[in-house]
């Protein structure tokens, strides 16, 4: 073969791959060693190649890797661009499956998260610092440390945290506003389920039953779908409380002014003198918090004995009622 000959057959071969070892690898995609591998065994990123005695990475592994960090950046998890990738490596593009994943894990709040130094944390609940209180708010969530400045703190929800600041203004220990929040949250989280599985049962079994992923078409649909459901929570979930508060609240009032379910809440209680030592052996038996209520509750169940046994004297045939003893 002539030297032209051979020329332009490695002119028309093209150039060799690219071959990488881990640490060149690491330093293009700004991984770590440890990470690349890391990635390997979780399903992530291809084994590399063998060739003799060492492994070599190609530019698909430093695509993977990169497509991989803007992921990561995009908020999502290990797991979740696990199932993105294996999606894209079916030959299914990345495209409508990152636009419904964009909108499931987007923000689902208006809210923006603001920015708050420790000095301005504390003067908000009394400027009192209370070191067990902060850890408390940042393993709830309520407040994210900024890296590198240990003086402030990110607050993801400002709503949230004015509705401590209020509540704490009024009175209310920081302890229990954190153990409501604890056992509001399982609460809610509760209700976001059964929302999730009504909405899922209804309109996106579709998309998510049978052996196959969405195609982009069918992804973008039902991120479409996502976009005008998602405030129906929200709006259900205000109306409902709002029904729920009023009737409980009314309730709730009516309950500690000692007034019947039908009663008036305006109407003028009358004040009744009670002994003291009967005062205290009330609340020694039921507690003071519960004294009034069942001073009420005594005095009703009384009053309905009478009632009934003058029901019941009424009632008695005449021949009893003419007997002697």
């Amino acid at each position: 073969m002539s030297e032209d000959s051979a020329g332009r057959q490695g002119a028309a071969a093209g150039p060799a791959p690219a071959a990488y070892r881990i640490e060149d690898l690491a330093h293009l995609s700004g991984a770590t060693v440890r990470t690349i591998r890391a990635y390997q065994d979780r399903g992530l990123l291809p084994r590399p190649e063998r060739r003799g005695r060492a492994n070599v990475y190609s530019d698909a592994h430093l695509d993977r890797l990169r497509q991989i960090a803007d992921l990561l950046d995009r908020g999502y998890t290990l797991a979740s661009i696990k199932e993105l990738l294996e999606a894209w490596d079916a030959g299914r593009g990345l495209g409508g499956v990152l636009g419904l994943a964009a909108e499931v894990d987007g923000p689902w709040t208006d809210e923006k998260a603001v920015r708050i130094s420790r000095a301005e944390l504390d003067e908000r609940f009394g400027g009192s610092p209370d070191d067990a209180a902060v850890a408390e708010a940042v393993e709830l969530g309520v407040l994210e440390p900024v890296p590198g400045d240990e003086e402030s703190f990110l607050v993801p929800s400002p709503q949230e945290l004015a509705v401590a600041v209020e509540l704490n203004s009024a009175g209310v220990p920081l302890s229990a506003i954190s153990g409501h929040l604890r056992e509001l949250r399982g609460q809610v989280e509760h209700i976001a389920s059964r929302f999730l599985e009504f909405t899922t049962e209804h309109v996106f079994a579709r998309y998510l039953e049978g052996p196959h992923r969405p195609t982009d078409a069918e992804a973008a649909e039902a991120a479409s779908l996502v976009r005008r459901l998602r405030p129906l929570a929200q709006h259900t979930v205000d109306a409902e409380l709002a029904r729920a508060m009023r009737l409980l609240a009314v309730r709730h009032l009516r309950h500690r002014l000692g007034t019947g379910e039908g009663a008036n809440t305006h109407e003028i209680m009358r004040n009744v003198t009670i002994p003291s030592e009967t005062m205290t052996a009330v609340e020694a038996l039921v507690g003071p918090e519960r004294a009034a209520e069942f001073i009420a509750l005594a005095a009703e169940r009384e009053v309905r004995a009478r009632a009934l046994d003058r029901l019941a004297g009424t009632h008695r045939p005449s021949a009893d009622l003419d007997e002697t003893p």
